[in-house]
């Protein structure tokens, strides 16, 4: 059984790129669960572990981002609407991401309750960006 690459399916994700979208959404993901944890607890660590694994996710969903628009403008005319829905949530995560790390920058409690929502939503779109970036990009069938 051999999988045949046809030129009008989308290719796969690079390994690279995939290694890259894998990070962001459980950085996010903690950032958020880091802020849940802050807002019961008023502990201070809390909300310096949100600042931290938000840097992280920034750090590596800003290659992910830059590798998808490289993707994006490589890519041919096939089937290029879902790499820009790809893209733009990535972009989007990536923006609201930066902003989160704003309000994180804050004094602790100043933080609260924008920074849990804005850690909310980053995760929530680090979720769809990772959905989308590994369910659609397959090689073709397999004979």
């Amino acid at each position: 059984m051999v999988a045949l690459f046809s030129p009008g399916l989308l290719r796969p994700l690079h390994p690279l790129h995939a290694i890259l979208l894998a990070f962001p959404l459980p950085l996010f993901l903690g950032a958020l669960v880091s802020d849940l944890a802050y807002w019961s607890s008023f502990h201070i660590q809390w909300a310096n572990f949100s600042s931290w694994l938000i840097a992280g996710g920034l750090l590596v969903g800003a290659f992910a981002v830059l590798w998808a628009l490289v993707d994006l403008f490589r890519r041919g005319r096939v089937r290029k609407g879902r790499l820009i829905v790809y893209f733009v949530v990535l972009l989007a995560m990536w923006v609201l991401g930066f902003v989160n790390a704003l309000v994180h920058a804050k004094d602790a409690w100043a933080t609260m309750p924008e920074g849990l929502y804005l850690s909310a939503i980053t995760a929530l779109l680090a979720l769809v960006a990772a959905w989308i970036g590994y369910s659609g990009f397959r090689t073709g069938e397999v004979e």
